[in-house]
Parts: C-alpha cells; structure tokens; sequence
C-alpha cells in the first residue's frame, strides 16, 4: 500500500463557473434534480449513500468484476466502460445538486465534471487477490469521508445561501466540495471498482 510520487491513476475535476449564476435555478434546485435523481436511483440500484456519492457503479457490476479478476485475471471491457460511464454520470449528479452549475446533468456528455481512470491490464496491474479484501483496506477512508461528507453538506448549503446573495459560489467551498468528490471517486475506484491497487491518499488535492 505504498504511495508513489506519480499522479494517483484516478483525476477529478469540476471546472468552475466565473459567470453571475442563475439564482432561480439555484434556489429550486432540488425541485429541478428531482427526475435526475430518479434515473440515477433507477440505473445505479442505489438510492444514495457514500458509494452513490463517491461514483461506485450499480450492484449488478461490483460483484461480477471482483469474481472476473479473482478467478480469470480479466475485467471485461465492457463492464469498465459501463462503470466508469455510470460514474461520471453519477458525479455529474452530484455536481449539479450541490450547486456546482446551472447545466442540467447530461446521459452522454461530460460538460464540466471530469473524472478519468484507465483500463488495467488485469494481469500487469492488479493483484488477483486483492479485490476480496479491499473494501476492509479502505475502513479508514470511509471513516474520514463520513466526517467530510458531512461538512460538504454544510459547505454545499452555505454556497447556496451565498449565491442566492452574490451570485458565485465562494470558491473556497467549491474547492473543498471538489476535493472532498476526488477523495470519495478515488476511494470508490479502488475499493468497488477495482480498477487500481494503488492505495488511495488522504488528501482532497489532486
């Protein structure tokens, strides 16, 4: 689980929104990602929690790698594919319900949230093992994130107020709202998607 002094192989990123935001969206928000929120419960399987939040693709797509990976040293391209797609799809959701934009999630575009992780060469990159005890490697992260999780709500409810006033979102908070998204994707890659075994950091930087 040493940490290497390369880029970690999982990037997120949100770009920020410099222009006056659109106040009457931002204030019904929630009202507006309601039908968004009801595709992603439907696709994902899920109705929220750290896994929704942090990007982890549906139920149906956890297992059946783990087992892949195990067992054959594969993962099929097209459950990665499907999984990362349905994570981006999920942080967009996020993304917009936390005030980070005005352009409502797209179902094939990735506008302004950026999340990247590449396809492991399973028998060069991953320990076959590994999977089965990764979720319990990760306690510590998810840990942590419980507590940031629930200093992003505030964050998130602050902005709101602070954009219905001024207009922008502090940038502060939307740093640490970002960082706090990069924490979890990582943690979610590592730990259910299994697409790295480079433990993650404990940091919100990139």
């Amino acid at each position: 689980m040493a940490q290497s002094d390369s880029p970690y192989p999982v990037q997120f990123e949100v770009d920020y929104l410099d222009d006056t935001r659109d106040r009457l969206n931002v204030f019904f928000r929630l009202i507006i990602a309601i039908p968004i929120l009801i595709v992603i419960g439907a696709v994902s399987g899920q109705s929220g929690g750290l896994q929704s939040f942090g990007g982890a693709a549906g139920r149906s797509l956890l297992l059946a790698p783990l087992l892949m990976i195990v067992f054959r040293q594969k993962y099929p391209r097209w459950w990665f594919d499907w999984n990362l797609a349905l994570a981006r799809f999920t942080n967009c959701m996020v993304a917009f319900v936390s005030m980070m934009g005005d352009e409502y999630p797209s179902t094939d575009e990735e506008p302004a949230v950026h999340l990247e992780f590449s396809y492991p060469d399973v028998e060069r990159d991953l320990n076959r093992w590994l999977p089965i005890v990764k979720w319990f490697l990760a306690i510590p992260h998810y840990i942590v994130l419980i507590v940031l999780w629930i200093f992003l709500v505030l964050a998130v409810f602050v902005s709101w107020l602070v954009i219905l006033f001024t207009g922008n979102y502090p940038k502060v908070l939307f740093d640490f709202v970002v960082g706090v998204m990069r924490w979890s994707n990582r943690v979610s890659a590592y730990a259910f998607l299994l697409v790295t075994d480079e433990y993650p950091p404990f940091r919100l930087s990139p």
